[in-house]
């Protein structure tokens, strides 16, 4: 079985000519370009340690398969404003999952983005949780929701945006949630 036992949050920005160079210079600027980054699902582990990237990175190998949920974005068009972000939501009780969403958007600024992320993953949990709320709500009462409810206990984002590039060169951005097993 393969649990993770800690997580770092981690974001970068890269620009080139070339689509597939900007998103390997956006993760070389997120410091996880040297692995064998494999994209999971939405699911936080049960009592999994969020540590700052610099401890995490620590526990990583050159080359190594890596478990990560990732969010990224690019774009060509000069000055088109690109973000992607991946929210997070943690229970009270660490011994059950958490929730992890990524989200990409063109035109929104890093908070909109975080915020949208933050709360497309509070509301997944939410959901199993039995918390009862109205979707259409605002993002703040929402939040309030939780907040009165106790089970939601961390909610939080990490996101990344950019302006293309003004010559048109492409711009990407990732956000990512990364796993130490």
């Amino acid at each position: 079985m393969i649990l993770p036992k800690k997580c770092f949050l981690t974001k970068g920005v890269g620009v080139h000519r070339e689509k597939l160079t900007s998103l390997e210079l956006a993760l070389r600027n997120a410091e996880i370009a040297g692995y064998n980054l494999v994209k999971v699902s939405s699911i936080f582990p049960p009592n999994c340690k969020i540590v700052p990237k610099e401890v995490g990175l620590k526990y990583l190998s050159p080359g190594q398969v890596v478990f990560c949920v990732m969010s990224e974005n690019s774009t060509s068009e000069p000055n088109r404003l690109v973000s992607g972000s991946v929210g997070m939501a943690i229970p009270k009780n660490t011994n059950q999952i958490g929730y992890l969403s990524e989200h990409h958007a063109f035109g929104w600024n890093e908070k909109k983005t975080a915020d949208y992320a933050e709360d497309l993953a509070a509301e997944m949990l939410a959901t199993i949780l039995g918390l009862k709320f109205d979707p259409d709500l605002s993002y703040d009462k929402k939040r309030e929701v939780w907040k009165i409810s106790g089970e939601i206990v961390k909610t939080t984002a990490v996101t990344q945006s950019a302006e293309g590039d003004k010559d048109g060169r492409w711009t990407s951005v990732v956000s990512a949630c990364v796993f130490i097993v």
